[in-house]
């Protein structure tokens, strides 16, 4: 009996990054769906459009208290921190319109497909979003979620491929040297976050930053405003929404600078630019936090399935920002990906029901506070590979090079034995 038991825990198994042994999801999607109570499913337009009333009248409100009561404030110290408070919570509002088109992209908005469509129009455009270009490719992330081959966002690094980006195509991969070069430096990682957030989302609508790879395409064809037939996102017959798309992004522009010609360049950028970036910054931050986490699992196209794929998300906890002004997108990103065409309003109930059903394989951090985990898993989460032993499994977790305490550390190329190796490449290096 010891002998078996010594036998079973030496056995290779999928391990997380914290060392939680994973295994496969093993529920069905029927299940799921028979789970959930039947008005869970329906969407109710007035309710939909109460919602887009509030945020727009908050939008208004904001902007009403910003030029009445801002300038009148004497020290200019003061007054720049109005300024600053105004374009944080103005970012929080707008990207709560953000998320309220992203639910016509769905079709969670309501039943009646022309009135999602041109509300998500609306929305999107007025953020210089591309709503038919982001909903078709969108609809593929949520088709292949945790496929490393399919995937459309958040797809992470393999091994080789992270150590070819961060030290050049001709690098290799196995030298455990690279623990070394690698060692984690908080100003390049605050550096790279700034960057990532407030630069990551138009990065990935113009030129597919984080994407897919889909063989080496690069310009125009992989971004979202092309509407081209040499595409690599859209079929032709989808290429005038592509089009209709760029028109909306097109009048939001030059709605901008003939407010700014009427207006002043100051008042545009304050009441609607900067607050525009921090929609960026939201939407970055949530879906890299939806999708990166040290316990999340992607998987190769053959061990891939929908129901595997959609579990690999997790959900996590903003308080009052996320269940009033996000509208639950990051309390309830599990059942989302799960059953994307559920109204967010009934988002809260249905993820109680699933969650008898998932059990152990419902993933949820809501202890860790936001920006703490998006700092630690920007550090922590930098390629995946399959866990040692596993090798051909199509399971991979995340892992870096640091070897830091508590963390399941990087396969080496030698077996298991990186300690030795790595203080032989440190007895090279001294030798030097």
């Amino acid at each position: 009996m010891t002998e078996t038991l010594v036998e079973e825990q030496k056995k290779p198994q999928h391990l997380d990054m914290h060392g939680n042994v994973f295994e496969l999801p093993n529920y069905t999607m029927k299940e799921i769906y028979d789970a959930i109570p039947a008005h869970c499913f329906k969407p109710s337009i007035i309710r939909s459009m109460a919602y887009v009333v509030r945020d727009y009248f908050y939008v208004s409100v904001l902007i009403y208290l910003a030029l009445t009561y801002i300038p009148m404030i004497p020290n200019q110290y003061l007054r720049f921190a109005a300024w600053v408070a105004y374009t944080t919570v103005q970012g929080f509002v707008f990207t709560g319109i953000w998320i309220l088109a992203h639910e016509c992209g769905h079709g969670a908005f309501s039943k009646n497909k022309k009135l999602n469509w041109t509300m998500g129009l609306i929305m999107h455009s007025f953020l210089l979003v591309p709503f038919h270009s982001w909903r078709l490719s969108h609809s593929q992330h949520h088709k292949a979620t945790g496929n490393m081959e399919k995937d459309t966002a958040f797809v992470p690094h393999t091994r080789e491929g992270w150590v070819k980006r961060n030290f050049g195509e001709k690098a290799n991969a196995n030298m455990i040297e690279f623990a070394e070069l690698a060692e984690d430096s908080p100003i390049y990682s605050l550096y790279h976050a700034f960057i990532h957030q407030f630069f990551g989302w138009p990065g990935y609508l113009i030129a597919n930053l984080t994407g897919q790879d889909y063989d080496g395409a690069k310009g125009l064809r992989i971004s979202h405003f092309y509407f081209g037939e040499d595409s690599v996102f859209y079929k032709k017959h989808e290429l005038p929404l592509i089009a209709l798309s760029d028109v909306g992004v097109a009048v939001m522009i030059a709605a901008l600078i003939w407010a700014g010609q009427v207006f002043g360049s100051f008042n545009v950028i304050v009441l609607w630019g900067i607050p525009w970036l921090w929609v960026n910054n939201w939407i970055v931050a949530i879906t890299f936090l939806q999708h990166t986490d040290a316990t999340m699992p992607h998987y190769s196209n053959s061990t891939w399935n929908f129901a595997r794929g959609a579990t690999a998300t997790i959900d996590r906890d903003l308080g009052f920002i996320d269940t009033h002004l996000f509208h639950d997108i990051i309390g309830t990103h599990v059942c989302h990906h799960l059953v994307s065409t559920i109204p967010f309003y009934h988002a809260g109930e249905a993820s109680q029901h699933i969650k008898r059903v998932m059990g152990k394989h419902y993933k949820a951090d809501v202890e860790t506070p936001f920006w703490t985990a998006f700092w630690r898993n920007q550090r922590a989460c930098k390629f995946v590979e399959e866990s040692e032993g596993m090798e051909g499994s199509g399971v991979f977790m995340f892992r870096n090079l640091y070897k830091r305490e508590g963390e399941v550390h990087a396969k080496d190329l030698t077996k298991g034995k990186a300690d030795a190796v790595k203080a032989k490449g440190k007895a090279k290096g001294n030798g030097k």
